[in-house]
């Protein structure tokens, strides 16, 4: 895992250099612009038509996305009494409750799940995503972001919005591929297997270029504390008997509470501009959690492998 994760930190570095050395002068949130809209507008949906065709979706699938959206209440909660007592604002207060609730389980998650398991693991992530994750930001992240913060413009509904994303109408379309037994032709097969191979690096690159080390204040570092341990270590020692209870075994077992030792979101900090909660302090907590994922997720492997 220390390789795999060296590996992730050289990609994510790429993209945090450009942050501060602007080659050509391209600004680096335009740069990331540009890169996760090719991600999620086309490399993104390719990866979830290849990977989902294949992976047949059933009971198991209900079972990740009840161990995901488990991870995402909890740390809710977690977070919620957590930061109820300390000195902050409510708009920091909820960018702290969004930055414990939800990891970046596709950014970084299905990076290190393909490199530490093979690609099979990708269906992990890509289940969690779509199932847990992305239907729980469109309506309890954005309740959140709505209860601590201002603004936001008229609601257009979490079912419109979650039917505007292209994966969601790839993920459709891999079901009815399977229910009606069409395999892919082989040349679509092969031309999503190379647009799927430029997903993770990518990811990686739009990571690190989303990292912005002048949010980190040192006032802020004790507000911090309790996001940090929270994402990185107590959520995954608590979701740890779900996943048992819940029938995983094995590398299931281990991508799961790897997915739930993930850091902070990435794409939170749009939450955070929309709805006017505290940008900069939830950047930070990105930027902290992401570097010290480097250390707790080699910990998090070598415990699991023991098992």
């Amino acid at each position: 895992m220390s390789d795999v994760v060296l590996q992730m930190a050289v990609m994510i570095i790429g993209g945090l250099a450009w942050r501060i050395i602007r080659p050509a002068g391209l600004d680096a949130d335009v740069t990331r612009h540009v890169v996760a809209s090719l991600v999620y507008y086309l490399l993104l949906p390719a990866l979830v038509l290849e990977v989902l065709s294949r992976h047949a979706l059933g009971a198991e699938t209900l079972r990740i996305a009840a161990f995901g959206a488990a991870l995402i209440v909890a740390g809710v909660l977690l977070a919620w009494l957590a930061y109820r007592w300390l000195p902050i604002s409510d708009n920091q207060r909820g960018a702290a409750m969004l930055a414990v609730a939800f990891p970046n389980v596709t950014f970084l998650g299905l990076p290190v799940l393909e490199q530490a398991f093979g690609p099979w693991a990708r269906a992990i992530a890509l289940q969690i995503d779509l199932f847990a994750a992305m239907p729980l930001v469109l309506t309890l992240a954005v309740a959140i972001a709505r209860a601590y913060g201002s603004g936001g413009g008229q609601d257009s509904g979490a079912l419109r919005a979650l039917l505007s994303v292209p994966a969601v109408w790839a993920m459709l379309l891999a079901v009815l591929l399977q229910q009606f037994h069409v395999p892919l032709p082989g040349w679509l097969g092969g031309a999503l297997a190379r647009l799927s191979a430029t997903v993770a690096p990518l990811m990686l690159f739009a990571l690190g270029l989303g990292l912005r080390l002048d949010a980190v204040r040192w006032r802020n570092l004790a507000l911090l504390l309790p996001a940090l341990l929270l994402r990185l270590l107590l959520l995954p020692l608590l979701l740890w008997p779900l996943g048992l209870a819940l029938g995983f075994s094995g590398d299931t077992f281990r991508a799961l509470e790897l997915e739930a030792a993930m850091p902070s979101m990435v794409v939170g900090i749009v939450l955070c501009d929309r709805f006017h909660l505290d940008s900069g302090f939830y950047a930070a907590a990105v930027t902290l959690t992401t570097l010290a994922s480097w250390l707790t997720l080699p910990f998090w492997w070598r415990w699991l492998a023991a098992i």
